[in-house]
């Protein structure tokens, strides 16, 4: 579909997502206002540079702003398109907060136009794209809004989630498939014209409650199946039994396919999002609630284990591997890593030595701590004690010979080779 270079294009939030998608728009030759809330941002992409890590993002963000295709600012203009992809988090009792959203709402409404198009990306509990629709409608009376008693709506309003890996966001928002849904079927069809500028993946249209519903479900589909691995793990370790070459060999089965276990569930999504649905329905969604608890139950389980081990060479410096939710991203968000490394860090103090190669420094959850960020290299050379915690490519290229005397506490099954020095039968294979 040939691009409209004429259509202007506001992203109202330049966060993980915001950001790439707002690159990739203006890649496609369309003018793109990158609205964002923090200073430091505005000023960061303007100068041509990324605040987030993400692959290729740096010189796709440096060639769209040279091309004078994207610019930040931290007020709204008049647009043709407004893309919301602001954060949608969970309170501490698990109920979703989607005041960004409304606020993204109230902040575009005073240059909102007749023939708009506003697309909601942000993961969102089922009836926030309608609840933004009511709020621009109570900030613009003089606009007429789709799904709303009247003739025909002036603006069109659309779900559209990302469905994207970190580490692979621009291959995966130009490739995957997206699931486009209006507040009524024009809206979709309006969208829908909109991705196809930009998106070779399939473009399928629907309502925006069932879009909204398939964004959650997908997220609590994996929460669900790593809940399983990761009380696997904690089946394996009472009975003796190596979990990970356990689950190697089901997985021979044609018809299994059982995920690998690890401390716990993190970033924005997969620990988030299932609590959207429990709290829609908190009666019928038993699984759903019960696999976010045992795999929040996961990381306690790994601090006790690993203290275990910490405890069995008293005063030695401890080494915890890993920071991020995931393998190779600088992403910390609601990452079980972290906490684990906290909690050691209170329990331990100074003697706990944090390795993060994606950090320039340490996340704020260590403000006012004693924990000391090193290099692998120094912790190889100082630590007698490991805990694995993220299964980053530079930890599992660490050979043997260099941590065959190492006390180790491995929750990601990366060094399979590792000797096991005599302990308490549960301690021999971590899980």
């Amino acid at each position: 579909m040939p691009v409209d270079t004429q259509t202007k294009v506001a992203v109202i939030g330049l966060g993980y997502i915001g950001l790439p998608t707002a690159a990739l728009i203006a890649r496609s030759g369309m003018p793109v206002l990158g609205v964002d809330v923090s200073p430091h941002v505005v000023e960061t992409v303007n100068s041509g540079r990324i605040h987030i890590e993400e692959v290729d993002l740096d010189g796709l963000v440096q060639g769209v702003v040279s091309r004078g295709l994207l610019r930040a600012s931290l007020t709204v203009e008049e647009a043709d398109v407004f893309v919301i992809a602001v954060p949608t988090p969970v309170s501490a009792d698990h109920a979703p907060d989607i005041s960004y959203v409304l606020a993204a709402a109230r902040t575009i409404a005073p240059v909102l136009r007749p023939g708009n198009v506003v697309i909601l990306e942000s993961t969102s509990p089922v009836g926030t794209t309608e609840a933004m629709r009511d709020e621009l409608q109570k900030m613009r009376p003089d606009i007429r809004m789709p799904g709303l008693p009247g003739n025909g709506a002036e603006v069109a309003i659309a779900y559209c989630p990302e469905r994207v890996l970190p580490g692979r966001i621009l291959i995966e928002l130009v490739n995957n498939d997206r699931c486009i849904g209006g507040i009524t079927p024009r809206c979709a069809r309006k969208a829908l014209g909109f991705y196809r500028q930009f998106v070779r993946g399939e473009c399928i249209t629907t309502t925006a409650r069932s879009a909204e519903m398939v964004k959650l479900v997908e997220n609590s589909y994996r929460d669900v199946n790593i809940a399983f691995a990761n009380e696997l793990s904690v089946i394996a370790d009472g009975m003796g039994i190596d979990v990970w070459d356990v689950i190697r060999l089901a997985n021979r089965h044609p018809r299994v396919n059982i995920l690998q276990p690890g401390p716990g569930v993190g970033g924005h999504c997969i620990a988030v999002d299932p609590w959207f649905i429990v709290h829609g329905d908190p009666v019928n969604s038993r699984i759903i609630r019960t696999a976010r608890e045992v795999n929040e139950a996961k990381t306690d389980y790994v601090i006790e284990q690993a203290s275990k081990l910490i405890d069995s060479l008293p005063d030695a410096e401890i080494a915890c591997l890993g920071l991020a939710f995931k393998p190779n991203i600088d992403d910390f968000r609601e990452s079980p890593a972290v906490k684990v490394a906290r909690r050691l860090v209170d329990r331990y103090g100074r003697r706990v030595k944090l390795v993060e190669p994606y950090a320039k420094g340490l996340p704020m959850e260590f403000a006012g701590t004693p924990a000391e960020l090193i290099d692998i290299d120094d912790a190889i050379e100082r630590c007698p004690v490991f805990v694995v915690l993220v299964d980053h490519d530079m930890f599992k290229s660490v050979p043997l010979d260099e941590r065959a005397d190492k006390l180790v506490y491995d929750s990601r099954g990366i060094w399979p080779d590792q000797p096991h020095p005599t302990l308490p039968e549960p301690l021999r294979k971590a899980g």
